[in-house]
């Protein structure tokens, strides 16, 4: 089976149009999104419809729960909070609800996936990984972990390859699965890049082959950025776009 999976969309349809355009050449079964379809961006609707749509399961990122009034948000900063409370403000009752609905995990069985937004470690809080320390913290979750386990949240492609008592950073370019080992793979962002690549980040995972492979593909960052401006967010997420960071 090969599944598509791609994170944090952040409200920019642009970039999320570009990925599903290049995904229909990926011969894709099954797509799976790991959260954060809303903040920063001008178009929360036109996302949330869109992953509604196309993905099977959609996991909650932070962003999806703040909007939701699932987490309390009143310490992030000051644009980001305002960009939250506009996209509230905006977004449809069936996107409200689908966003109160979604799920901090989820564990595809068959192909021993788990799906997560930030670390599997206190799923609540919605922590990082980006590096092998947090990583590392993951090891007494051996158990539960999947044989690869997907996540979001740092807008970073990562790898790390963990043994029962080890982690160890791999290059996040594409790779087969050893079966004696397991995996965190961080997917990137679709819409708000931040390793100083602008073009919008996607993955294919190939259950039968255990191969795992990133991809990259431009899109209308000008018009993205126009929807943030025209929307009175923080000039500094049109900004940002442009320079992948």
């Amino acid at each position: 089976m090969r599944i598509g999976v791609f994170s944090d969309i952040h409200a920019n349809l642009e970039a999320l149009s570009a990925v599903l355009e290049a995904y229909r050449k990926e011969n894709i079964d099954v797509y799976h999104c790991l959260g954060d379809t809303v903040g920063y961006g001008g178009s929360p609707n036109e996302c949330a419809d869109l992953v509604r749509e196309i993905a099977k399961v959609t996991i909650l990122g932070n962003h999806d729960a703040a909007v939701s009034g699932r987490m309390d948000y009143s310490y992030y900063y000051e644009a980001a909070r305002h960009a939250l409370d506009v996209h509230a403000a905006m977004i449809s009752p069936e996107n409200m609800s689908w966003l109160k609905s979604l799920p901090y995990q989820h564990k595809l069985e068959e192909q021993d996936v788990l799906l997560c937004h930030g670390s599997p470690v206190r799923l609540e809080e919605f922590e990082y990984i980006f590096a092998p320390e947090q990583a590392r913290e993951c090891l007494p979750l051996w158990d539960k972990l999947g044989h690869i386990t997907l996540i979001g949240h740092s807008h970073l492609c990562k790898v790390f390859a963990l043994t029962k008592t080890s982690v160890e950073e791999m290059p996040a370019v594409d790779f087969e699965l050893a079966p004696d080992k397991k995996y965190i793979v961080s997917v990137g962002s679709v819409g708000q890049p931040r390793d100083f690549d602008n073009r919008a980040s996607f993955t294919v995972f190939d259950s039968d082959k255990k191969r795992f492979e990133f991809k990259r593909i431009e899109y209308d960052i000008e018009l993205a950025a126009d929807k943030v401006l025209r929307a009175r967010l923080e000039r500094n997420f049109a900004h940002r776009l442009y320079i992948g960071v």
